[in-house]
């Protein structure tokens, strides 16, 4: 009779970790944005702009737009935190650069709605996605420089910082 029910203990585990493993094949991987490179970008953001008399606020998150990185240079505005998060998170919801959003809205006035999706979208230049290995892994606002161009250009050398390609939209 104990080796009845060991050989059903066995199958019945046998059958359990089987279905566990093909669950856990089922389920989705995504990369991760490492802190280091989140810090490392920000960092490299606020230089650039630092370098040029910006004083600027920078925010990293992730794929999700939730903040793994915020930094304010001396003297950036208050303002500037904000707008730095909302453009990153931006870019990392809709997966396109902020700058390329706010002209597709210029042109399609059908697109103005995209404005009123939350409270945390920001339609102004300054926001790219962190593209790695062909996976959008988060994203980079910049907020302060005077002019969306110029924090576009900050953001761009927070994503060289960690190798990531910036993904900002030819000047027409």
């Amino acid at each position: 009779m104990d080796t009845v029910l060991l050989r059903s203990v066995v199958i019945l585990g046998s059958l359990v970790f089987g279905s566990a493993v093909a669950v856990a094949q089922e389920m989705p991987k995504e990369s991760v944005l490492p802190l280091s490179l989140a810090q490392r970008a920000t960092q490299a953001a606020i230089d650039a702009c630092k370098k040029d008399g910006y004083r600027v606020s920078v925010s990293v998150v992730d794929r999700a737009g939730l903040l793994r990185a915020m930094g304010r240079a001396d003297g950036a505005g208050p303002h500037t935190i904000d707008s730095s998060r909302k453009k990153a998170y931006t870019a990392a919801s809709l997966r396109r650069a902020t700058s390329e959003l706010a002209d597709l809205m210029s042109r399609t006035p059908t697109l103005q709605a995209l404005r009123d999706m939350n409270e945390q979208i920001l339609m102004l230049g300054g926001g790219l996605p962190i593209e790695i290995g062909g996976e959008v892994v988060g994203a980079i606002g910049v907020g302060g420089a005077p002019g969306t161009h110029l924090d576009d250009a900050c953001a761009e050398a927070g994503l060289d910082a960690i190798g990531a390609a910036p993904k900002i939209p030819a000047a027409k």
